[in-house]
């Protein structure tokens, strides 16, 4: 273990770069994290509803923003090539894509009245979740375009700058949170509305500091991130030909995750307040751990850029050891703890009711959680390689044959809130066997992003 520390690709070097986007993702975590707390405050039909309007706001976007963010592979393997002036080229063809995407977000964010009643959620709720959908979905477009921009520095190993910036962001979203919801200060009372605006307020002051560190003169001589704004055919099909995949990847992902939360939802209010506070808790511990994956699609796709597939495979090991020492530490938690965790939440958190059946389901959460870690690394590893379209192949399958079908039946059947969350358990169990498999295969070295 202490000879795997400072090696390359060891421990050190995977905390170097991903421990930034860890605790960046953790700001982002906290900034979701207290949105349902406040929420929760605020009403039971608010935190009802705030999970699958964010779920559902957050599927459309997903497909644009996995696609963008397969920028950061390009980035990192012209990286690891020496190839420096090609990052900026790359960079401008993922943002002429986000800017695009932002208008069908926009074209979609006036279904959400249609979508939620569809769903067979009680009137109430369906006007708060269309409400936050809308507004949220209108401005996902910036959300696209900081992911897609971003990877200029996660590509190239400097996550500090991510961290420091979503860190900023973090401070201006929670307390403007708190204040939009409830009515504080300058500020009418706006609940639910409130949440969404400032979320989207939050991304934009995200995106500002981005343009302002990127496309600065010094950045151009090396980079070349002003005078690479033309849109090339070439190198934008090269991009479409590895993003798409892995926009649908990520698209068929949360689908499975927004179907599971509709088919809860259809059980009754206190299976779906339950379920989305113990989503809420499952997001704070996985979310983090989302910038391991990314860390190790960087160190892979910069060995491979490099020539040295071998220290991308030790890098994936090294990434995998510290992911169960968290996943495991938070399983346990989720199991020993859970009164302290639901108590954060309000009154629904100390409902006998929803606080009785979210406990039950957090054991769940911990059964699949360790599981999970092999899916962060090895999928985030297989990217960094160029390997994405088998993760494709593999999502779709998993979606239908392990949640949407089994879901369905078990909701036809009405069996009830603990079938649905084995059907979700047996996913996410799946997904992790599966890409561990695909990884050992070594099938990954073969696959060539650039040139």
């Amino acid at each position: 273990m202490f000879s795997r520390y400072g090696a390359v690709g060891g421990y050190r070097d995977v905390l170097r770069i991903s421990l930034p986007l860890v605790l960046s993702l953790g700001s982002v975590t906290v900034m979701f994290f207290t949105d349902r707390v406040f929420l929760a405050r605020y009403s039971l039909d608010a935190i009802a509803a705030c999970m699958p309007a964010g779920v559902a706001a957050f599927l459309f976007t997903c497909f644009f923003m996995g696609t963008v963010s397969y920028v950061n592979v390009f980035v990192a393997q012209y990286t690891g090539a020496g190839r420096h002036e090609e990052v900026g080229p790359a960079l401008w063809q993922g943002i002429w894509f986000a800017l695009g995407s932002w208008v069908a977000l926009a074209a979609i964010s006036t279904a959400g009245s249609w979508l939620f009643a569809a769903a067979g959620h009680p009137p109430e709720v369906v006007e708060l979740e269309a409400a936050y959908f809308r507004i949220v979905t209108l401005g996902a477009g910036v959300n696209v375009l900081e992911a897609c921009i971003s990877s200029f520095y996660t590509g190239r190993g400097l996550t500090r700058t991510v961290m420091v910036v979503n860190f900023l962001g973090m401070c201006l979203n929670v307390p403007l949170d708190y204040c939009m919801i409830n009515g504080v200060g300058p500020f009418p009372e706006m609940g639910i509305a409130g949440a969404a605006l400032a979320t989207v307020i939050s991304w934009s002051a995200i995106l500002c500091c981005y343009l302002l560190l990127i496309f600065r003169r010094g950045n151009e001589t090396r980079w070349r991130v002003r005078s690479g704004w033309r849109f090339r055919p070439a190198l934008f099909a090269k991009l479409m030909r590895f993003g798409l995949p892995s926009g649908v990847q990520f698209f068929l992902d949360l689908f499975a995750i927004t179907f599971f939360t509709f088919l809860v939802g259809r059980l009754g209010t206190l299976e779906l307040a339950a379920t989305n506070v113990v989503l809420a808790l499952n997001h704070l511990a996985f979310l983090p751990m989302v910038g391991l994956s990314i860390g190790v699609s960087t160190m892979v796709g910069q060995a491979i850029g490099a020539g040295r597939p071998d220290e991308g495979a030790y890098a994936a090991t090294s990434t995998l050891h510290l992911t169960l020492l968290y996943m495991g530490s938070m399983a346990l938690l989720f199991v020993a703890c859970p009164s302290p965790l639901l108590a954060l939440f309000g009154e629904p958190g100390r409902d006998p009711a929803v606080a009785s059946l979210a406990r039950r389901l957090l054991w769940f959460v911990a059964a699949y959680s360790v599981v999970d870690a092999l899916t962060l690394v090895y999928l985030g590893a297989l990217k960094g390689a160029g390997d994405i379209h088998y993760g494709m192949v593999v999502m779709a399958l998993a979606a239908v044959c392990l949640m949407v079908l089994p879901g369905a039946a078990a909701l036809w059947l009405d069996l009830g809130i603990y079938a649905l969350w084995c059907c979700l358990a047996a996913y996410i169990i799946t997904l992790g066997l599966v890409f561990y498999r695909r990884w050992r295969s070594n099938r990954w070295r073969e696959f060539r992003v650039i040139s």
